[in-house]
């Protein structure tokens, strides 16, 4: 009986740290719906060319990988909830400077700034979860995290629609003001930081380089490789409805798909008999078998079966892998373990374009995804390795 009670009810007992951070960060993602037209603020307000536009956008994505490692160093050094304050103040300051600015130079400034700011709340949130979270709760924790930004994302792209018709200057205000609210949230709800560490910890905590855990790094290398196949479907399911003459409308309905699967499939991550590795075969052979049936499909509703096949394997990928960043990491580095980790995302959305479009030239739509379940199907078969070379030594 227990045991359908927790498979029915897949967040109980889950701190209300947890869902203070996920509601936050989900209002947050809401309030995002401004980042698809910084694009075309840059071309239209400020004259920007079209290759200037995306050597902006370019240093906008490479400022948030140091972003990340900075959060992850100040959630270790100043304390989790300051740190989410700092970031999302800092995203608020640059969303503004972007309306105000009057020349472009400005508002690549700002444009930077809002990179170097936009990944600093991902490590210590990440980080307050597993601090608040027994190992047991972690993938339940990080799934209701994970499925609350799928859903946040969906309506953000919905507001963006309803509402580009204004003014395209307000919606950065708007956004700030979004930012500003999640912070003052985070600060009056979450728990105050707390010094967990003795001088001689202090000591330890500086001696600590994430870099030198070879388990970290082969962790990350294959959270890189899921991450990159990840990013592959957001940028080639679009090309791929395309080429098969299919509407452009149909990508809207996959990400509703793939954002109510994952919130509709959380109860799985309950799941006693899957173990952190187990579940991630299982995922791998979920995405791979989504992957094949991309390859194959030739009508919406096909795609739709292929969405749900590969946002099952998602579920389990997304929640597992940070599951085991935060388990590697001892307590007083575990921002800087999981801003290292989380390095993946940024590799891979550098990498996915170019192997996207590459392969669609070379092989087409079929041959993109069947490669692609290739390489899932490979790193399904390496999981008992994997469960070998990171058993704590």
């Amino acid at each position: 009986m227990s045991a359908v009670a927790t498979l029915t009810s897949p967040w109980r007992g889950l701190s209300p740290a947890v869902w203070i951070l996920v509601t936050a960060r989900a209002v947050n993602r809401i309030g995002a719906f401004t980042l698809p037209f910084l694009g075309v603020v840059l071309t239209v307000e400020f004259g920007a060319s079209l290759s200037q536009t995306g050597l902006i956008l370019a240093l906008f994505g490479a400022a948030t990988i140091p972003s990340r490692l900075l959060g992850g160093h100040l959630a270790d050094r100043l304390g989790r909830r300051r740190t989410i304050v700092l970031g999302l103040t800092g995203c608020a300051v640059a969303q503004t400077w972007i309306a105000l600015s009057h020349a472009l130079w400005s508002a690549v400034l700002a444009t930077v700034l809002l990179g170097l700011a936009f990944e600093i709340y991902e490590p210590p949130s990440q980080a307050m979860i597993a601090d608040v979270t027994s190992p047991s709760d972690r993938p339940a924790a990080y799934g209701l995290y994970s499925a609350a930004l799928a859903a946040a994302g969906v309506l953000a792209g919905l507001l963006a629609a309803a509402i580009s018709h204004v003014d395209l200057r307000w919606l950065f205000v708007a956004d700030a003001l979004t930012c500003l609210a999640c912070a003052v949230l985070v600060a009056l709800a979450l728990p105050g930081d707390v010094r967990r560490e003795t001088e001689e910890g202090v000591v330890r905590s500086k001696e600590v380089s994430v870099w030198r855990d070879r388990r970290l790094l082969l962790l990350l290398a294959s959270g890189t490789v899921f991450a990159t196949i990840y990013m592959q479907l957001v940028i080639g399911v679009p090309l791929t409805l395309l080429e098969q003459g299919l509407p452009k409308s149909g990508t809207g309905f996959i990400l509703a798909v793939s954002a109510v699967t994952l919130i509709v499939a959380q109860r799985l991550l309950r799941l006693q008999q899957l173990d952190d590795f187990r579940a991630m075969t299982a995922g791998y052979v979920l995405l791979g078998a989504g992957l094949i049936v991309t390859a194959i499909a030739h009508s919406l509703a096909i795609f739709l079966l292929a969405a749900v096949l590969w946002s099952l394997g998602d579920l389990f990928l997304l929640t597992r892998y940070l599951t085991q960043a935060s388990g590697l990491a001892p307590e007083h580095a575990r921002g800087r373990y999981l801003a290292v980790f989380g390095l993946s995302w940024g590799i891979a959305t550098t990498i996915a374009p170019l192997t996207v479009t590459q392969l669609l030239d070379a092989a087409g739509p079929k041959g993109l995804w069947l490669t692609s379940a290739v390489v899932a199907a490979a790193l399904a078969l390496v999981q008992p390795w994997l469960r070998k070379r990171l058993a704590p030594a």
